[in-house]
């Protein structure tokens, strides 16, 4: 049986990674300091004999006893309302994180595939994004703790690969969506969901003109694998390249769940990137990997999840007290 160490794994995707392996005959070690993740998310593998979780900030030296076939690094904040509150914290965990990740790869002779994200190419002059465009990236902005976070864990991986020879694969993850997303993570679906749910207007920043290209978490998790399992060491999108203007996607979720909201128009944001949309031609051709799931199906099924949750939970925005986690 292999093994596998998944960081962030009580987050949206690390969970869902972790049953994807689960079911693939693996043995997983989840790991997460659960400055963002939540052990709801992870609960139902409570009982499972091939799961063992471990609360651990990756910023501090990692051991593991044993052998590991694969490491999973998608340990990070990753939504504004997260890393705008915790931006050291957040950049530690790009550099020192994935710097004892990479470290624990070459002593265990482990592959590791690291998380990056589209938010590496900035507010892109670029369109569609493709895996050689290097970026337009504001350092000194207040997205640029999460940018420059995740632009230095691929190039920190790329120098582990070349000069110590890790088997290392880094997937860039566009907009993904579904089922175990908090619903105050301050990311467009489940802000827009929640505001429906609670009867809310529905929030827009600036004209709604910019785009973005949404993934559902079941297409998304399929292509993290095929790429874990390949032999591809340089980066690959990975998204569902149909583009939508914030408008017309928030008229799409109004017209879905039947109600009369009121769109209403707040300032944008400083450096919100004004496209969005992979070019996913690489994971076509080395993967065989294309989103399946259509955004009607997948909104519905997530708006099902969300409608699934109590309502104190709906109208209870969830506190995070960050003061506790060292910076």
């Amino acid at each position: 049986m292999k093994t596998a160490l998944i960081t962030g794994a009580a987050g949206f995707l690390g969970s869902h990674l972790c049953d994807k392996l689960l079911a693939k005959g693996m043995s997983v070690i989840g790991m997460d300091n659960l400055i963002t993740g939540s052990m709801s998310n992870i609960a139902h593998l409570e009982d499972n004999s091939n799961f063992r979780f471990v609360n651990h900030d990756v910023c501090e030296h990692i051991v593991i006893e044993g052998d590991l076939d694969y490491i999973l690094h998608f340990a990070s904040p990753a939504s504004p309302i997260d890393y705008l509150k915790i931006p050291i914290q957040t950049l530690k965990v790009g550099a020192l994180g994935t710097h004892n990740v990479l470290g624990l790869a070459r002593a265990k002779n482990a592959r590791v595939l690291v998380a990056s994200t589209s938010e590496i190419y900035g507010d892109p002059l670029v369109h569609p994004q493709t895996e050689d465009y290097f970026g337009n990236v504001n350092t000194i902005g207040p997205r640029g703790v999460y940018d420059e976070a995740k632009r230095y864990l691929e190039s920190i991986t790329m120098a582990y690969h070349r000069y110590h020879g890790v088997d290392t694969r880094i997937i860039r993850i566009f907009n993904t969506y579904g089922p175990r997303m908090r619903l105050n993570d301050g990311r467009v679906i489940p802000a827009f969901m929640g505001q429906v749910l609670r009867g809310e207007d529905l929030t827009v920043f600036g004209d709604g003109s910019q785009t973005r290209s949404f993934c559902f978490v079941e297409d998304e998790i399929e292509g993290i694998y095929r790429l874990l399992m390949s032999d591809y060491h340089l980066p690959v999108n990975i998204g569902n390249p149909d583009e939508i203007t914030i408008l017309d996607f928030a008229q799409e979720i109004i017209a879905l769940t039947g109600t009369d909201q009121k769109i209403v128009y707040k300032e944008l944001p400083k450096n919100d990137p004004l496209q969005r949309k992979p070019d996913i031609t690489k994971a076509k051709e080395i993967l065989g990997w294309e989103p399946k799931v259509g955004r009607a199906e997948g909104m519905q099924r997530t708006y099902d999840y969300f409608k699934s949750l109590s309502q104190e939970g709906l109208n209870k925005m969830e506190y995070r007290d960050f003061t506790s986690f060292k910076t």
